[in-house]
């Protein structure tokens, strides 16, 4: 198995790429990764294999046809597992063109090389290709206080720019599927969270600010309910949708888990009361800001397909994630405070200037490059 992972390395992407190669029997033989680098893609959250010779780093765009097909047939490429996209809504209502160009247009033209390269293997390889499109539950909608979770066959209902243009590659994948029969398999994901992940988004973002004694944002009344997925079920879901599922498919993962924001932040200030004690209860430094708008009130997943058709259910509690969670950034200040403070080695990697990380309380990390 040659896996090509496009956004390997943002948060769901890296934490991916170190699963599969963490020296189990059923590893596969190469990983290249495709990552344009931008503003949260850190070549650093891959460092500990960054020599192994099963892993390549390819800097490029998934919308630069040339390189994707180079790429492709280089490696002999036998599953693509597509993070790569805009991921962050307050920078989707900011400005939305960039997350139609990346994750409508850059998949459109990754699916379209992906398909040549694959429509020209023999028959064998062609039969046990695989190209995963990961999403987010965002492009369900809103939901009620009452509703019932998504499923798989939720009707469609974006509310901002990125869940719109999460919404059409979906759309795109699946039209790839059934026009031309390219083996695609969409996983749409609740909001993720754990190790590496960027400090705009909304439990790292507390974490920190806790820890430094800065005031805790919380959108408009805190009572916006997200389901919590803890990043590592996250990947061995999307692996064994690599092994297990049904081209055409898709599959919701989700970690029944659903908190109101004010209630995951109260969770997070109890725990890092006993883990980093402060003069005074961390929930002190709460503070209600002005909602975004077009704030989706409740996202719930429902994941009994994954469930009885991969075998799949989350191991980590909301409780249990949370803790390694806050560990995490507590041992690992440095990595933190390199991207907190707008170090990053940008001169190295051919960038420019730092980003400010941003508030998110609206989290779910799909395809990342976050």
């Amino acid at each position: 198995m040659n896996l090509l992972v496009t956004g390997g390395c943002g948060f769901i992407g890296s934490n991916f790429i170190l699963a599969e190669l963490a020296g189990s029997t059923d590893s596969p033989a190469s990983v290249v990764n495709l990552d344009k680098l931008t503003y949260a893609g850190n070549p650093e959250n891959l460092a500990p294999i960054a020599a192994d010779p099963r892993y390549a780093l390819a800097r490029g765009d998934i919308g630069d046809r040339a390189l994707v097909a180079r790429l492709l047939r280089e490696h002999r490429i036998t599953r693509v597992v597509h993070f790569a996209a805009e991921s962050h809504v307050d920078r989707s209502i900011d400005s939305p063109e960039p997350f139609i160009e990346t994750n409508v247009v850059g998949t459109l033209r990754l699916l379209d090389e992906v398909r040549k390269y694959w429509r020209d293997l023999p028959a064998a390889e062609r039969d046990a290709f695989r190209f995963l499109h990961v999403s987010t539950d965002e492009v369900y909608g809103s939901l009620g206080p009452r509703d019932p979770a998504f499923t798989e066959s939720t009707p469609y209902a974006p509310n901002s720019p990125y869940a719109a243009s999460k919404a059409a590659s979906d759309h795109i994948a699946r039209a790839y599927h059934h026009t031309y029969g390219l083996p695609v398999i969409t996983t749409n994901c609740s909001n993720n969270y754990g190790p590496l992940q960027f400090p705009e988004k909304l439990i790292p973002l507390m974490i920190l600010n806790a820890i430094e004694g800065k005031p805790l944002p919380i959108y408009g009344d805190g009572q916006n309910v997200r389901d919590w997925l803890y990043v590592a079920d996250h990947c061995r879901g999307i692996r064994l949708a690599l092994e297990r599922g049904r081209p055409g498919a898709c599959y919701n993962f989700g970690g029944r888990c659903e908190r109101t924001n004010l209630e995951l932040i109260d969770a997070l200030c109890a725990i890092l009361d006993q883990k980093h004690p402060a003069g005074k209860p961390h929930a002190a430094l709460k503070r209600f800001v002005p909602d975004r708008p077009g704030h989706d009130r409740r996202y719930a997943i429902d994941c009994t397909r994954a469930e009885r058709e991969l075998g799949w259910s989350a191991s980590e509690t909301l409780e249990s994630g949370l803790e390694k969670t806050v560990d995490w950034y507590l041992t690992h200040r440095d990595w933190c405070d390199v991207i907190t403070q707008g170090r990053y080695d940008r001169k190295r990697l051919g960038l420019t200037g730092a980003v400010e990380p941003r508030m998110d309380t609206n989290e779910h990390q799909s395809a990342d490059n976050s």
